[in-house]
Formats: C-alpha cells, structure tokens, sequence
C-alpha cells in the first residue's frame, strides 16, 4: 500500500481544521463545500470512511514520520530547532 506524503497530509489536516474554525464562526454554503471536499479527500488518503477515522490516522502517520526523521528536529547550540514559524 502506498503511503501519503506527508506534507501533503499536513497541509490537508491545517485546511480541513481551518474550514471546520471558519463554519463555526459563520455558516456558508461555500465552505461546507471546500469542508466536504477537504474531508473526502482526507479519507480517500488515509483509506477509511471516516473523517474521525481519517484524521486519527492522519495524526498517527505524522507522529511516526516525526520520530523517524531526527534531522527535521535537531537543535543548534544557542536552542534553535531550526524549524521556521511561518506556516
């Protein structure tokens, strides 16, 4: 089975909690679109049926693909990580 890139499942995950933020604020038709769009295509990545689904195992693949890349989190003398703030 292929897995999904990470990045990729991150930038869906930021978008798809974004949507949720923004429908709650104010209800549109426009982003309950962009909400379903970004939730099928959660599911489809992760394969499950579930948004819940999808997301708990999207979380799980960027949790292990954190402990396996120990490059992505080293820390400089002065206490950097080297990781930019900007999203």
């Amino acid at each position: 089975m292929l897995e999904p890139d990470p990045k990729v499942v991150r930038k869906l995950l930021t978008r798809y909690a974004s949507l949720r933020i923004a429908q709650a604020e104010r209800e549109s038709t426009t982003t309950a679109r962009e909400l379903a769009d970004v939730s099928y295509t959660l599911c489809v990545m992760m394969a499950t049926t579930s948004i819940h689904d999808a997301v708990a195992k999207a979380d799980a693949l960027l949790l292990a693909k954190g402990r396996t890349v120990p490059e992505a989190r080293t820390v400089d003398p002065e206490g950097e990580s080297g990781l930019s703030l900007a999203v």
